[in-house]
């Protein structure tokens, strides 16, 4: 993947942290600064560090793969991206996130992050260098759950459907990429 890829595919995993990060601001209007970073620095850890997981696990087995790989990476991204669209309209939204505490950030920073572990198999058969990757990716999701939190603050008719339908787009876009 090149930088512009990386950069995308972060946008689209950062999704998931906006739309947290979102929700908090709607709800937490007391030291906004400050759990606006606290919320950040846990979602873009998790953004980061799933990734190196997948990874490491896929280098162990990547030889046995390598022909079908790019394959891999398409239904991966594919199906990453269906899922955001299905949950952009699926009844089982939960709209009421109104934690700031360790435990939650923690469950929070686990929730949007299990998407990232599937990039994590994509990095190792596209050859991208896994720092890069994993610091674009973090700090992508750090600042997204930043502007997530202060613009939930400040406005409060975005609706996620929309953001997160657009990183949809976005992870498909990727796959469809990887065949050509």
């Amino acid at each position: 993947m090149n930088l512009v890829e990386l950069l995308l595919l972060s946008i689209a995993l950062g999704v998931d942290c906006f739309v947290v990060s979102f929700s908090q601001g709607l709800i937490f209007t007391q030291n906004k600064r400050l759990n606006a970073l606290k919320s950040a620095s846990v979602m873009g850890l998790f953004q980061g560090g799933m990734p190196v997981i997948s990874y490491l696990a896929t280098s162990l087995v990547s030889n046995y793969l390598a022909e079908i790989a790019k394959w891999i990476v398409f239904v991966i991204f594919v199906a990453l991206g269906l899922n955001f669209i299905k949950e952009a309209f699926g009844a089982e939204k939960e709209r009421n996130i109104s934690c700031i505490g360790f435990k939650c950030l923690i469950s929070f920073g686990i929730a949007t992050s299990i998407d990232a572990l599937g990039a994590g198999v994509n990095l190792k058969f596209t050859d991208t260098n896994l720092l890069q990757s994993v610091l674009i990716i973090g700090v992508g999701a750090f600042l997204l759950s930043v502007t997530g939190f202060l613009i939930g603050n400040k406005l409060k008719n975005i609706p996620s459907e929309f953001l997160e339908v657009c990183g949809g787009l976005i992870l498909i876009g990727l796959g469809i990429k990887a065949l050509i």
